[in-house]
């Protein structure tokens, strides 16, 4: 078999076929191909497209020759469909040209529908031309290769042999044009802001930092699009969003990729209440939309997206998941105990709220496998979200979980830019702490602020992750075409 050989013997042999179509007249890079039906159009139309003339073009998948004739497997963007060669319709000349073909080559084919004695919808050739010559063979077996990582490496031949991940960055697709359809629909405005800032603002994260050479300056690889969708609402666009990507300095995982796509909304004159409507609203149409329910199944597991989902506060859910009462706990050192008991490594100087949050990362975040809005998040990790009045130590901040990942960040937006200025002078002081995480501070975000911003709530989604779960991927790596892979100089292959 052809893929026994050395590689380099392999693609040596097709260099000679793309040389000897050459000296035939044939150039094995031809030009464009009008193909007026798709492969899936005419098996599924094959009534009344029996006995009707086609054109098809796509990459050959399958050659079985029998002497006077051949059938193959060309496939195109929506599937596959067999194709019958023969040297009685192609004549001695152009039959023989055909066995220069290889497994991986596009061809467009001219022919008629009919089906073969085994039922199997089939293009009868009459003309084929020559589109483009492979010269690296497909890989045979790419379901069984060990080092998995390759599929991601060389995407292109992924997408060439498994027709399931060809599906999933087709889904990808849709659901992001659902999410605009659905949001222009609901009378949201889609914004750019810059990737390139001065200042990376309105997350808790480490930023790429990269250098202006003519105006010499430092500059940051967005780590969110927050403070100038926020800069938006000052200047009186009601209602704004972005789809963009973020760019994060920090580790990789199955859910976490150095660059990532995410979406944020911002709403005036809302509050994180209305921001819950429509994040349930949001997916559920996007669901419909795509998928064409809103029950979906997730490693066995069917979740349902019918809005409303439930609400919890974060102390409702740390009580359930950890015994531990944190309504209960009247101050830091009494939190602190709690956490030491609870076997978490803790520090001095930590207080009631960062324990809490300890506490909801290490033992809930994974049990909320149905959707559910989980609220009241501590303000020493909400330096953007206004405070609840009944308990300032607590935001108008809630986190929408499915399958135990967190899908959705909101609050009712902080508004006050002398309690901003604290909050981002509280953040530098963690900075200077050590955190490099941390919030830095904003002076032209808190002047826009001063010249008023309307109540507002605010909404981020990462799309990343919702793909994941509608199309049914544990690993981020799954649903980004490209993900961040460090390079390895032992997959690289002879030219």
């Amino acid at each position: 078999m052809e893929q026994e050989q050395p590689l380099h013997e392999l693609m040596q042999v097709r260099r000679s076929k793309m040389e000897e179509l050459r000296q035939r007249g044939i150039e094995p890079f031809g030009p464009k191909y009008e193909a007026s039906h798709y492969s899936t159009e005419i098996i599924d139309n094959f009534a009344s497209l029996e006995g009707q003339q086609v054109t098809v073009a796509g990459r050959l998948m399958s050659i079985r020759s029998h002497g006077k004739a051949t059938f193959a497997h060309l496939q195109d963007y929506r599937g596959q469909v067999q194709i019958y060669l023969s040297l009685d319709q192609l004549g001695e000349e152009q039959y023989k040209n055909f066995e220069l073909v290889d497994i991986g080559d596009f061809i467009g084919v001219a022919g008629e529908v009919f089906k073969t004695r085994r039922g199997e919808v089939t293009i009868k050739c009459f003309e084929y031309t020559y589109l483009a010559k492979a010269l690296r063979p497909l890989p045979e077996k790419w379901h069984g290769l060990k080092d998995v990582e390759l599929r991601y490496r060389q995407r292109y031949v992924d997408l060439i042999v498994n027709r399931e991940v060809k599906q999933t960055f087709i889904n990808r697709s849709r659901i992001i044009q659902a999410m605009r359809e659905i949001l222009h629909r609901w009378d949201f405005l889609e914004m750019e802001t810059p990737i390139l800032q001065n200042i990376a603002g309105g997350a808790l994260a480490r930023p790429f930092v990269t250098h202006h050479n003519t105006l010499d300056m430092k500059l940051y690889m967005r780590i969110a699009t927050e403070l100038h969708l926020k800069r938006l609402l000052v200047g009186g666009l009601d209602r704004v969003f972005e789809i963009g990507r973020i760019f994060r300095n920090e580790g990789i995982s199955t859910i976490h990729n150095p660059e990532f796509t995410s979406l944020e909304i911002y709403q005036s004159y809302a509050d994180y209440e209305n921001m819950m409507e429509l994040t349930e609203n949001l997916i559920y149409e996007i669901a419909l939309a795509v998928f064409g329910s809103g029950q979906i199944m997730f490693q066995g597991k069917e979740l349902d997206l019918t809005p409303p989902w439930p609400r919890e506060s974060m102390v409702e859910v740390v009580r359930k998941y950890s015994g531990v009462d944190f309504s209960k706990l009247k101050n830091d050192q009494e939190a602190f105990e709690a956490g030491k008991e609870a076997g978490l490594e803790m520090d001095k100087g930590l207080s009631w709220g960062e324990i809490l949050y300890m506490f909801f990362e290490e033992f809930c975040e994974e049990q909320l496998l149905m959707p559910v809005f989980v609220t009241g998040f501590p303000i020493e990790v909400s330096p953007l979200a206004k405070k609840e009045e009944d308990d300032p130590r607590l935001t108008l901040r809630f986190e929408g979980f499915i399958a135990g990942w967190e899908i959705a960040n909101a609050f009712t937006e902080l508004n006050d830019p002398v309690d901003q200025r604290e909050r981002f002078e509280q953040q530098l002081a963690r900075r200077e702490a050590g955190d490099d995480e941390a919030h830095v501070m904003d002076e032209d975000f808190i002047n826009a602020l001063e010249y008023g911003m309307p109540p507002a709530g605010g909404l981020g989604i990462g799309i990343d992750r919702l793909v994941m779960l509608l199309t049914d991927n544990i690993s981020i790596r799954d649903v980004i075409l490209f993900p961040t892979l460090r390079p390895r100089a032992e997959t690289e292959q002879p030219r």
